[in-house]
């Protein structure tokens, strides 16, 4: 779980309402008829943009960006050293009992494939492909944050103008001017606030998981792959470490 998600969106919202309401006080700043044109005028907007299953798939796509897990590189290097060795010494259906070890089901499906004796062009043709469709649903996922990141403040706007409209059109009564102006604006704030608080930064957040959670994955590939051709341990240590930086190699080197 990604603590760092739950606790900036916690604390975004303790900040400002604590402003708010050390400042003027909260009331004011309650409009439900504003919070119906900038949330759910967005939310239509979503739905005409996306499919209907696209848009129902918007609570996982959340849940990503907060209940994730991927493994560490030092922690792939080292079990794929280690099943590197029990293949030289056993042959690969002696990776078979390491199979009910592992939670990944990717990871279950390239060490299956490898015990099963398929050769490594099959095995990285198929695991490359499941890459490819995981790509494609993390950016639908992260293009429907990002346009609900854009379209809330455009509603905010939106429901701004209304509100002025209304506003010009009883300029007989001054005294309602400035309720008026406040109330016009909180569409704006609303569509503000949502947007640079929920809906970019989680866009953001999930385009950093499936750059990780792409680089585990090819991690696996590269590495069940040097097993079934046979490679020793030490080889395929020095595979998979030319995925992390000079200056981390030492820190993630596996024990042989």
């Amino acid at each position: 779980m990604d603590i760092a998600t739950i606790v900036g969106v916690i604390f975004g919202f303790i900040v400002v309402i604590g402003a708010i309401v050390a400042g003027t006080g909260a009331r004011m700043f309650f409009n439900l008829p504003s919070l119906a044109i900038t949330i759910g005028g967005m939310l239509c907007a979503t739905l005409i943009h996306f499919s209907l299953p696209q848009f129902l798939g918007i609570f996982s796509i959340i849940k990503k960006t907060i209940i994730t897990k991927i493994p560490s590189q030092s922690e792939l290097i080292q079990k794929m050293v280690n099943y590197a060795a029990i293949n030289r010494r056993d042959g690969a259906l002696a990776l078979e009992q390491e199979i009910n070890k592992i939670n990944d089901l990717f990871f279950i499906k390239g060490l299956q494939m490898l015990v099963d004796g398929q050769d490594s062009e099959s095995i990285r043709e198929l695991m490359s492909l499941e890459i490819q469709y995981l790509q494609e649903r993390h950016s639908v996922g992260k293009k429907i944050l990002e346009f609900m990141g854009a379209a809330a403040p455009a509603f905010g706007m939106i429901g701004t103008l209304i509100g002025l409209v209304q506003m010009l059109a009883n300029l007989s009564d001054p005294s309602g001017i400035g309720v008026g102006m406040a109330t016009a604006l909180l569409t704006t704030f609303y569509g503000a606030f949502a947007a640079n608080l929920v809906f970019i930064p989680l866009a953001g957040k999930l385009g950093m998981y499936s750059k990780a959670e792409t680089t585990a994955m090819e991690m696996i590939t590269e590495g069940v792959c040097a097993i079934a051709q046979g490679e020793n341990p030490t080889t395929v240590r020095e595979r998979l470490q030319a995925f992390v930086s000079q200056g981390r190699r030492e820190e993630v080197k596996a024990n042989i």
